[in-house]
């Protein structure tokens, strides 16, 4: 960390120029859970309680620790960290001692300075799991699965395990990923003994503040191009595509499906927008709604819609099927959400993507594609690589 950017002795008001970045400067692994999000900052520290793993839904376990935590005079307590892809993996989700808050990055001039450097691309051994050839020929299988009607879309997904002779420094790559990309979802937590969960998402599974809620799916990408023209030529190409257009539309059908019956008034637009990354163009739909009451809690809806058709496919059991039977390794917490939820319910969720898991001197990265029987393996190989240059360029490695 630069001299300059070193955080305060006394913590400036949670509004004031530089409240935000003096957060994300304060995050320390192991102890520390981090989350920006274009509403606001967050940095949970120690550990109060944390939500045990048994066979009680996830949600009753939380709202019981929460409920346990809350004190007569003090404000709602909040749980933050991660919850895994795999219905019966371990959720990593406690209560920290101290919760800081602060205004969205974004809004933080400070956010614009110059963060830490990146490393060297030769301070990494980099292999690809599995090879690009061995998931292009696992997208060519579920295409012809498709094209025989045996289901209607998959999520395949890759990895990059990176090594490294040196030891993380993983608030220097925290800091990377939230000044590349301020608007979007800025997130390192724990997620399992000796391992932290380190991204930069940009899509909201879902937020609930009082009784309404917001989602914003996101499904159908495209590159983005330096070349400025090459970059709105292939915006407006991703617009038109029949293919990313389809892929979206089972995304926000089955959105609008799980969320209804929670809800008195829900909107959706009939035709997606687009959002961008440092790296990516995407479709996007914002979905808005009112909630019957008594309201359902942040984690309530995101568990009504996890996992999305945007990461596991359609159907979901036949999906998940045939990730399983494609994917060399477990997803773990990637696919899976991250965020946090107070007491009385009201919180944020983000979809687990633009991710690594770390772990010693070694960094996982993920990254998936969603196939359609008009899904061209090399595109779909294409597109993984591109995902995956948000990480790499938060640590100075190349593929």
């Amino acid at each position: 960390m630069s001299a300059s950017l070193r955080v305060p002795a006394i913590p400036p008001p949670l509004d004031a120029p530089g409240a935000a970045t003096a957060l994300l400067e304060a995050y320390r692994p192991g102890t520390d859970r981090f989350l920006a999000t274009p509403r606001h900052t967050l940095l949970g520290s120690g550990t109060t309680a944390e939500v045990p793993h048994d066979a009680r839904p996830l949600t009753e376990r939380v709202r019981e620790v929460l409920d346990d935590a809350r004190t007569a005079n003090g404000p709602a307590p909040v749980v933050m960290g991660t919850v895994p892809f795999a219905p019966d993996g371990v959720a990593a989700l406690a209560v920290p001692e101290t919760v800081r808050w602060a205004t969205a990055l974004r809004a933080d001039p400070l956010i614009a300075l110059r963060g830490p450097d990146a490393g060297r691309s030769e301070e990494w051994r980099i292999r690809e799991v599995p090879a690009a050839d061995t998931y292009s020929a696992a997208v060519a299988a579920a295409v012809e699965r498709m094209r025989a009607g045996e289901f209607d879309k998959v999520v395949l997904a890759r990895t990059l395990e990176l090594s490294s002779a040196r030891d993380l420094d993983l608030p220097a790559m925290l800091s990377r990923l939230a000044r590349r990309d301020p608007d979007g979802y800025t997130f390192a937590v724990p997620s399992g003994p000796g391992r932290t969960l380190v991204g930069a998402s940009p899509e909201l599974l879902v937020a609930r503040r009082g009784a309404e809620l917001v989602a914003n799916p996101l499904a159908g990408s495209a590159p983005r191009s330096s070349d400025l023209a090459e970059d709105v030529r292939r915006a407006a190409a991703l617009l038109d595509s029949p293919k990313d257009l389809h892929e979206h539309a089972v995304v926000v059908d089955a959105i609008r499906e799980a969320l209804a019956p929670f809800c008195v008034r829900l909107d959706v637009p009939e035709r997606p927008t687009l959002v961008r990354t440092a790296t990516m163009w995407h479709l996007s739909t914002t979905v808005t709604g009112a909630l019957r009451d008594p309201s359902p809690t942040a984690l309530d809806l995101a568990s009504a819609l996890h996992p999305t058709p945007a990461v596991c496919g359609t159907p979901t059991d036949v999906a998940r099927r045939v990730i399983a039977e494609s994917e060399p390794f477990e997803r773990g917490a990637y696919t899976g959400m991250v965020g946090w939820q107070d007491a009385d319910g009201d919180g944020d969720w983000v979809v687990t993507i633009r991710c690594a898991e770390a772990e010693g001197r070694t960094l996982r990265l993920f990254a998936g594609a969603g196939v359609v029987a008009e899904s061209s393996p090399a595109a779909e190989t294409a597109e993984t690589g591109a995902k995956f240059r948000t990480f790499l360029n938060a640590v100075g490695a190349t593929l």
